[in-house]
This record gives structure tokens, C-alpha cells and sequence, in this order.
């Protein structure tokens, strides 16, 4: 909040909060900034004050007044350079220009994981710390450092595909949800979203059209924006995706590949059902194309859920998962399992990249699934999953929203009945981060859905605050 103790004014300040969210693209281009007396309502200060700050952003060029319309964001693209700024508002509007970036969903990601305030976040893409602390992983860690081990590990590249030890757990573990994957099948990987960049890279060339889930994972849209792809939406329902538009894209495009979440897909929590799991796979054979399958959400679904890699066999399916939600974000590893022709076309990526991925937390990782540690723990999150949803379930209700979908997994879906955009503003006032619908599109258009955490929408105290916001739109 603006504070008048600070040693800055309020017009400094409001200026530079304004600045920061164009920065960042909460604010993304064109988006039309709260009238002035809209805004000095909203700030608690005067309507003098406001202008003040809008016109430092007028001079900076990060917004533009429309005649008896209002004040916009300009597009980065025309912001002009300027030399010598000396305020810190300045300096963010010479670090926006500097950066450029390219997508706004990739900027509202970055954004996300920068907490507004310690207050619980509805809108964060993960668990909470406390909820993955365990006292098995540091067990871990401490028997792949003993001197002869640290050595082995540390001391020399590691196998290009990843630590021998993991790909056969991780084969192991395929089998439990019908994947068949033999660990010379399997390349280890920087995290679930370094696997997807080394399929893209792999199977893509920039120009190429490629199908993906809408709604979708925010990052996966700026990812294929910034390697050049034509990104071709595909409406995701209960049982799976629109068949009838991927027929369409099919004939029109010949998309060379199709991204999905079949099992708690993100941000709806669907689960692909068996007859669409089919047809799925008949059209990516009468068609060419193949399928990433994102199941990152694994460790959280039932291992009877149906997965396109357990019916096709990974003829034209890749599969990828991680273990950043579940487990330990920081440790950074995740998998890619393929056919034994494409996996070697994958992995000469993966050199070109990385060269190798560390294998010492690969190792480590090895022993908490070998000695069951990892399904425990799976398990424990998802008992207290359960009830921290029918908690959230009940606060979504009791302030006024409902469900776009069925709520299952870590996220829900939820129709609050306003711009999204607009509450996200205003609640990132109170120190809430939100998930507006938008995000969760390739073209961002307005939306009045939000997607919500489970694990961290159990606060009554956020839900008033939010239904005060909403109810002021």
C-alpha cells in the first residue's frame, strides 16, 4: 500500500507501482489504467496525485493518453529509448525497455513466482513449502555425498541420458501406470519444462503449426510464441480435447505436433477419458503428428487414470513428467520417455543444451523412489489435498463463485463473475497474487475465470477481502 511515512512521495510511489506492473505485464499493452478518480479511490489519495503520476508515465512513454478515453499501456515495441533517467521509476522503464519481452504470459509467470506479501497466495502454480518439507530428502542428499560417492557423482560428466540408477527407477515406475518405458527409452532433464523445450526444438522448426490445449499452461504458449510456432488452440473439455477443431486443423495445417495434459489438466482438472484417449491417437496416425503428453500431475492422480503413452506405447507419443510439484522445485529434474529412434533424436538436444544433468540429486532421487519414499510422500499430499479442496470447495461458494469445472486435483477453475484482469489489480493492492483467465490463453482475451490453488485458498480473511474487491468492479 502507499504510505506516507515513506521517504517517497505518493506520487513517486504510485508511479513506480504502476511502472513495475508494466514491467512485469500485469499491466500488458493496451490494457486501459483505472480513470484518475477511479484510481485515487482505490489508492486512498488525491485525484492530484494521480495525475502527477500518470504524467511521469506519460514522460516515460510506458502509457499513452487517448483523447476522452483514458490513459493505456503503450506497446514496448514503441516506448522510445531515454537517456540519463536518475529515477527509480526510470530505471524500471530503461529495465522494460532493455528486456523486451516477448510474451506476456512468460512476464505474468515470472510474476507469479514473486510473492506480493507472505500472505497465502491463491493464484501460485505450486504447493507450499511446509506441505513438500520432508526428512527423507536430506537423508538423500547426505548418502550421495559421502566422500566416495561425492566423488563419483561430482568429479566427472555424467551419462548423457541422465544417471543410469534414476532411468531404471523411473522405467520401474512407468510400469505402475502402464508406460512402457525401458530405461534406455528415458532421458532425465532439467525439469518437466526443459523435456518440453527439448521435444519442441527436436520436432519443430520455427513457422510450424503446432495444437495445444486451451485453457492451457500460461509458459507453454510464450514458450512456442518465442521459437516462432503457430500456436493453434484447442478447446479442452471434461473428457478431452475438442475433436471436432483438431480434425479441422488437421485438414487445414497439418500440425506437426499436439500438446496435452491428459490427467488433472491445469487449470481445469479434467481427466482424459479412454474413448477420446482413441480417437485422439487414430487422428495423430491418419495425420502424422505426434503428441507430447504432459503429466506432470501424475503423483497426484490415480494410476489407473487414462494416459495416451499407456495405449499408444510411445509409437507417437512422448511422455513427460517432473518432480518440481511433488517433491523438491529446486532439485530440477525431470524426464522425457520416447520411442528407442526418437529418444536418440531427443537426446543429441539435450547435448547440444545441456551436455549432461547433474547427477547427483538424480542419484538421490533414484533412492527416495527405490526405497518408497516418493510414493509416502505422494501420498500424504494428496490426503491433505483432499481436504484442503473441500475446505476451498465451500469458501468458493459461501463468497459468491462457482466452478467451471468439476474440482479435482491441485487447481480449480472458477467463474467469479468479473474481469479477471481488473480483480487482479486491484487484490495485488491488498498483497494477493490471483490467476486471471486470461493467463490461461494464447491470445489473452478477457475473462471472468480465475484459477485457484487448492492449497493455498483455504484463508476466510483472502475470500472477504476478494468478494470486497469483486463486489467494488
Amino acid at each position: 500500500m502507499l504510505t506516507r511515512t515513506s521517504s517517497q512521495s505518493l506520487t513517486g510511489q504510485l508511479a513506480d507501482r504502476l511502472a513495475e506492473r508494466i514491467r512485469t505485464r500485469l499491466l500488458p499493452p493496451g490494457a486501459r489504467l483505472p480513470s484518475v478518480r477511479e484510481c485515487a479511490r482505490q489508492q486512498g489519495v488525491s485525484p492530484y496525485t494521480v495525475v502527477a503520476a500518470y504524467d511521469q508515465l506519460l514522460a516515460l512513454g510506458l502509457v499513452e493518453a487517448r483523447r476522452q478515453r483514458g490513459f493505456y499501456v503503450r506497446d514496448a515495441a514503441s516506448v522510445p529509448e531515454h537517456d540519463g533517467l536518475k529515477t527509480s521509476t526510470s530505471s524500471m522503464a530503461v529495465q522494460m525497455m532493455a528486456t523486451r519481452v516477448p510474451a506476456d504470459a512468460s512476464s505474468l509467470i515470472r510474476s507469479m513466482f514473486h510473492r506480493p506479501s507472505d500472505k497465502p497466495q491463491p493464484g501460485m502454480g505450486v504447493f507450499p513449502p511446509d506441505w513438500l518439507a520432508s526428512s527423507f530428502m536430506p537423508t538423500a542428499v547426505r548418502r550421495m555425498t559421502g566422500t566416495a560417492m561425492l566423488q563419483e557423482l561430482s568429479l566427472q560428466y555424467g551419462e548423457p541420458s541422465g544417471d543410469a540408477a534414476l532411468r531404471r527407477s523411473l522405467s520401474q515406475k512407468l510400469v505402475g501406470i502402464n508406460v512402457p518405458a525401458a530405461p534406455d527409452q528415458i532421458v532425465t532433464t532439467v525439469g518437466a519444462t526443459h523435456a518440453l523445450d527439448i521435444v519442441s526444438r527436436t520436432m519443430l522448426r520455427a513457422g510450424d503449426p503446432v495444437m495445444v490445449e486451451e485453457p492451457g499452461w500460461a509458459l507453454e504458449f510464450a514458450r512456442l510464441e518465442a521459437l516462432g510456432m503457430r500456436i493453434l488452440p484447442v478447446p479442452r473439455r471434461a473428457d478431452g480435447p475438442d475433436l471436432d477443431v483438431m480434425a479441422q486443423y488437421c485438414a487445414l495445417h497439418g500440425p506437426k505436433l499436439f500438446v496435452s495434459v491428459s490427467v488433472l489438466h491445469n487449470p481445469t482438472g479434467y481427466s482424459l477419458s479412454p474413448n477420446s484417449a482413441h480417437r485422439v491417437l487414430k487422428l495423430a496416425n491418419e495425420h502424422d503428428f505426434h503428441i507430447v503428453e504432459d503429466d506432470t500431475y501424475s503423483h497426484l492422480a490415480p494410476e489407473y487414470a487414462t494416459r495416451l503413452s499407456a495405449l499408444d506405447g510411445l509409437q507417437r507419443t512422448i511422455y513427460v513428467s517432473g518432480f518440481a510439484k511433488i517433491l523438491a522445485p529446486n532439485w530440477r529434474i525431470g524426464f522425457l520417455a520416447a520411442s528407442p529412434a526418437l529418444k536418440e533424436r531427443l537426446l543429441e538436444t539435450k547435448l547440444l543444451a545441456t551436455l549432461t544433468s547433474p547427477a547427483l540429486f538424480e542419484r538421490a532421487l533414484s533412492w527416495c523412489i527405490d526405497q518408497g519414499q516418493l510414493r509416502r510422500h505422494a501420498e500424504r499430499v494428496r490426503t491433505r489435498l483432499d481436504g484442503a479442496r473441500a475446505r476451498a470447495v465451500k469458501l468458493v461458494l459461501a463468497h459468491g463463485c462457482s466452478f467451471a469445472s468439476e474440482p479435482a486435483g491441485l487447481f480449480g477453475w472458477v467463474e467469479t463473475g468479473v474481469d479477471t484482469d481488473m480483480l487482479t489489480q486491484r487484490m495485488l493492492d491488498q498483497g494477493y497474487l490471483l490467476a486471471p483467465g486470461s493467463l490461461f490463453h494464447a491470445r489473452r482475451p478477457p475473462s471472468t475465470l480465475m484459477r485457484i490453488n487448492f492449497a493455498s485458498s483455504q484463508d476466510a480473511t483472502f475470500w472477504k477481502v476478494f468478494a470486497k474487491a469483486r463486489d467494488e468492479l
